[in-house]
């Protein structure tokens, strides 16, 4: 039986399975609030592991963040003496990153403004209120 009664271009190409895995390893590598974090502090270049390090993390934590997203290929990385580096591995990721931000920003709306004494002006007094 078919799903659907009306005529049909026949849809998108769909990407090989491999290629869909692959996408999705980088989704679930990205999907993690404090690894994003690190994407956007390399993007804009090479940096330290210890530079990725916050004031109140551990390094071993930052590590372990940074390896998966190196096993995601996401990050490219090399090491100088005692001391490892990190960037992103390509513009694609750069562009996937910028991307998913925007959107979440669309999805956000405006920033809230902060609130102003002149909001108030107009409002009508209400019982027991002083000007």
């Amino acid at each position: 039986m078919p799903r659907c009664e009306h005529p049909s271009d026949g849809g998108p190409d769909i990407p090989a399975t491999v290629l869909l895995g692959h996408a999705a390893e980088f989704f679930r590598a990205m999907g993690d609030l404090e690894r994003l974090r690190l994407l956007t502090m390399l993007q804009d270049g090479e940096r330290c592991v210890g530079e990725l390090v916050g004031e109140h993390e551990k390094l071993s934590t930052v590590s372990a963040r940074l390896q998966a997203l190196h096993r995601a290929r996401l990050l490219h990385r090399r090491r100088e003496a005692r001391h490892i580096y990190y960037r992103l591995a390509d513009g694609h990721v750069a562009s996937l990153l910028n991307n998913a931000l925007e959107h979440a920003a669309e999805r956000l709306g405006p920033p809230l403004q902060p609130i102003q004494k002149e909001d108030f002006d107009d409002l009508p007094e209400t019982p027991g209120s002083r000007s």
